[in-house]
């Protein structure tokens, strides 16, 4: 990531959240990328893919080297912003099964320090399936706080209360030949679908099949992450692609 990127999504750290129901619980949708519920005193992260870049470079595909230092970078701002009690990160925190016992020095050090004196809880996902090695904290399936439950892939059948990651949702926004993308929440009032948090990865568009199903399309929304606030997009008004 070029730094002027990571001082852009650091700006977005200092901008207000969209408060909204959820499952009939307030939640905080960040336009960090994190949920924030305040009653519980919980911050929820998702799909970090820490270390991609060293995943990569061992399979010979040379990437940029920065990518967990950013993402440590815009995850404690985060922190910083709630001081939560509790974090709950929703799978893929890891590139791979390697990612976390393979970690420099370093950043496996500055990862402790975020979680010093917090419940962390790393639910377990496609990536990563296995409790991250060396770090700590605790790693389960999925987990239910509230009227939710945490989970990394969203389930097939319906459920209320569902927050899940791993499909990484975008947006597209159309205005005649103008276009925008831009990474979201995915939200139906009832369930969620939280953006991708680490800096090296990409989105698919909450229109393409595999969100299909997941919400009631009469009330679902794309919460857009912009460059100063979110903004909540009916599914009905946005664009393919």
């Amino acid at each position: 990531m070029r730094m002027n990127a990571l001082a852009r999504r650091l700006r977005q750290t200092e901008c207000d959240g969209v408060e909204m129901s959820l499952a009939g619980a307030r939640i905080v949708c960040d336009p960090s990328g994190v949920l924030y519920a305040p009653d519980e005193r919980l911050l929820i992260v998702s799909d970090l893919h820490l270390e991609k870049g060293a995943a990569f470079a061992r399979r010979g595909m040379m990437l940029p080297p920065y990518d967990t230092a950013a993402t440590l970078t815009l995850l404690e701002a985060a922190l910083t912003r709630y001081a939560p009690q509790r974090v709950i990160s929703l799978g893929d925190s890891f590139h791979d099964r390697t990612g976390a016992a393979l970690m420099p020095e370093a950043s496996r050090e500055s990862l402790r320090r975020l979680m010093a004196g917090r419940d962390w809880i790393w639910i377990s996902g496609n990536h990563d399936p296995e409790p991250p090695a060396f770090v700590g904290g605790e790693t389960r399936e999925e987990i239910a706080v509230g009227p939710w439950t945490f989970r990394h892939e969203p389930s097939a059948a319906y459920r209320a209360g569902e927050v899940a990651g791993h499909l990484h949702p975008v947006a597209r926004v159309a205005n005649g030949a103008r276009s925008t993308r831009g990474a979201c929440f995915a939200s139906d009032g009832s369930r969620m679908i939280m953006p991708s948090f680490g800096v090296t990865t990409g989105g698919l568009n909450v229109l393409d099949r595999a969100f299909h199903g997941l919400f009631d399309l009469a009330t679902a929304k794309a919460y857009v992450i912009g460059l100063a606030r979110i903004y909540p997009i009916g599914f009905r008004s946005l664009s393919p692609g």
